[in-house]
């Protein structure tokens, strides 16, 4: 591909950007117009309503406003380190009122929330008002940054047009150091090869790693190598959950991490390598919070005709200018691994900075326009993560259509597979288990290790069933007033964009679960810590498995080994026992986004000794995919 065409291609990726941003800020204001406050603290999008509390400056003197949520605190909801938020307030006369400022999540812990708001705001209308709620607020910002990544590459010079011609371009191919292969006793074959193809690339490696196959020990291992012929790298992944996993990592190996933003999980380990609390550890920091505070009071009572005013100001920030240069520099200067989401990246902090190496965990799961944003720092990229699962989020259905959805690591394994190494021996599941995802998305070349292959709970289990639920006419559900509902097995529609639910599925979801935990023995189960994960694609489904598991009595002691989510909340996790329910169940055969089999493929692979699916066999087998999981398991089940 010519540099004019690589140019074309990477400006039809910033029209389907645009097209996705129209998509997604039309799709908020529908939403903020027509949806109801419930309905948003349901899913999780908004917290109403709250206690304000105190008002401070942090380290990085930014205005933040601590809040509480004060009700549905048992209700997950998405509110996380560097999302948008607005507040309200809400009236029986004027309906919903927003006050006129975006906020930024500083960190969430718990019902505990810390947002940065801008210097001018009026905190006293926060505090004065009786009824306060924060919402998520519409992204710009990410877009923004992901337009001026994608312009930066398609005006690139030097270093960064060449790694984008070459991404483009099947016949130019990766240059590489040649050097005899290193040892490494505690990786296994293929994780050894693939080290040793991110030590030899000179501008691009692909490591691909399919579930259970120590993706992360392989690249915190690859990253150790590299630092020990590197000063420092940059790590990025897309996720805040997956920069926090990477970096955890490397500072148990021993690693200075930097890490640039608030982890998800707010813990002493986990926030002792941010960058804030280093910045509001180091020695020098209460001087320069006293000449930032001198400043603020400076300004708050300048007098009328004081001549000496602006003189005073300018060195008083002169001189926290340059003491916040000093410790900035101590700390970049003693970092070995300076860790970020793709969008943190674009960090004022890193203004300037270079790297040898970037290093993009999860690559499959983001943007391409997002993995540019770090690229200008960079002299060369290695790509962790694996195409078979989960993909980026693409609202535009007529953008996805279009290829939005198509990272850059699924880019870069078409054009140049001699850049990918696959890790091919797998120690999480059963092996019956992994073979149907390997033959079906890995070409049958992913193996289980010879310790996982015939793990399992019980003797002679099947480790993959699916429950007929068309077997099944109708349910009973016993609701609060004692009246007794027959629910039949059709899925129901609750509402745009909040899904579909299957009652009568769920309520048989507990019960198959509840007759394997029998089986088990309650003993068994506790001593023995068996965690189970029960699936659902759909979040209205979810928020229902919840409930029931929450009112049945025969649960109460296994609460803790029990988690319930979508596939999405699942990524990167595993249970001993996962149990999935599909909820569609028409006489069309409509599946919906299930058609999306990278779901499938991450809902199973979850398990390491038993799968259990409960779905409707007529609705699903009518796609070739779900008929051939079908056969697999009754062939399973025969055996």
């Amino acid at each position: 591909m010519q540099t004019a065409s690589v140019i074309q291609a990477l400006q039809q990726q910033r029209l389907l950007l645009q097209l996705e941003y129209q998509t997604e800020k039309e799709a908020y204001r529908q939403q903020t117009e027509t949806i109801g406050m419930g309905r948003k603290v349901k899913r999780g999008d908004a917290w109403w309503p709250l206690r304000v509390s105190k008002s401070y400056y942090n380290s990085l003197n930014q205005l933040a406003l601590e809040v509480f949520r004060t009700s549905d605190t048992d209700i997950e909801h998405n509110f996380e380190y560097g999302r948008s938020v607005v507040f309200f307030t809400e009236t029986e006369t004027s309906g919903i009122r927003y006050f006129p400022f975006t906020g930024v999540v500083s960190y969430v812990d718990g019902d505990r929330m810390v947002v940065t708001v801008p210097d001018n705001t009026r905190i006293i209308d926060l505090q004065g008002t009786e009824k306060v709620g924060v919402q998520l607020s519409f992204d710009e910002t990410s877009y923004r940054l992901m337009m001026e990544a994608l312009d930066r590459a398609i005006r690139g010079k030097g270093r960064l047009g060449y790694l984008r011609d070459l991404f483009y371009t099947p016949h130019q191919k990766p240059e590489t150091f040649s050097f005899q292969p290193l040892h490494f006793p505690y990786l296994n074959k293929t994780q050894e090869e693939a080290v040793n193809e991110v030590l030899r690339a000179k501008d691009v490696a692909v490591v691909h790693g399919p579930p259970g196959t120590g993706k992360t020990t392989t690249l915190v291992e690859a990253i150790r190598e590299t630092l020990m012929r590197e000063n420092q790298v940059l790590v990025c992944a897309q996720s805040n959950m997956a920069v926090d996993w990477i970096s955890e990592k490397l500072v148990d190996r021993g690693i200075n991490v930097l890490r640039i933003g608030n982890p998800t999980r707010v813990n002493d380990k986990m926030l002792s390598f941010t960058y804030e609390r280093r910045f509001e550890g180091h020695p020098d920091y209460p001087q320069l919070w006293a000449l930032r505070k001198a400043i603020r009071d400076l300004r708050s009572h300048r007098k009328r005709g004081d001549e000496k005013y602006h003189q005073r100001l300018e060195s008083l920030k002169s001189r926290a200018t340059e003491l916040e240069i000093r410790i900035n520099s101590e700390l970049f200067g003693e970092a070995r691994v300076i860790a970020s989401t793709l969008v943190g990246a674009a960090n004022r902090l890193l203004d300037g900075q270079k790297y040898g190496t970037l290093f993009i965990d999860e690559a499959a799961q983001a943007l391409e326009a997002a993995c540019w944003i770090p690229m200008r720092r960079v002299s060369r990229v290695v790509l962790a993560g694996d195409h078979c699962q989960l993909p980026p989020t693409v609202k535009s259905i007529a953008a996805m259509k279009a290829g939005l959805a198509k990272t850059l690591m699924e880019r870069i394994v078409e054009t140049h597979p001699e850049a990918v190494t696959l890790l091919r021996i797998q120690y999480r599941m059963n092996d019956d288990i992994m073979r149907f995802s390997s033959d079906y998305f890995y070409n049958g070349q992913v193996e289980s290790a010879p310790e996982v292959r015939f793990r399992g709970i019980l003797d002679l289990d099947t480790p993959m069933e699916w429950i007929d639920t068309s077997e099944y006419k109708e349910l009973s559900e016993d609701s609060e007033n004692a009246e007794t509902t027959e629910l039949s097995f059709k899925e129901e529609f609750v509402g745009e964009s909040y899904g579909r639910i299957n009652k009568a599925e769920g309520m048989l979801t507990m019960h198959v679960l509840q007759q394997y935990f029998e089986r088990i023995g309650k003993q068994r189960l506790l001593d023995e810590r068996i965690d189970v994960g029960i699936i659902s694609p759909y979040r209205a489904q979810v928020q229902y498995l919840r409930r029931l598991l929450t009112k049945r009595e025969y649960f109460k002691p296994f609460r803790r080994q029990i988690s319930i989510n979508t596939v999405d909340g699942f990524q990167g996790q595993e249970r001993d026992v996962i149990v999935i329910s599909l909820v569609r169940s028409n006489d069309e055969g409509q599946i919906g986004f299930l058609r999306d089999l990278r779901r499938m493929n991450v809902a199973i692979t979850r398990a390491r000794m038993k799968v259990i699916i409960l779905g409707n066999r007529q609705t699903m087998t009518r796609h070739p995919f779900y008929r051939q999981l079908w056969q697999y398991c009754k062939k399973q089940q025969k055996t």
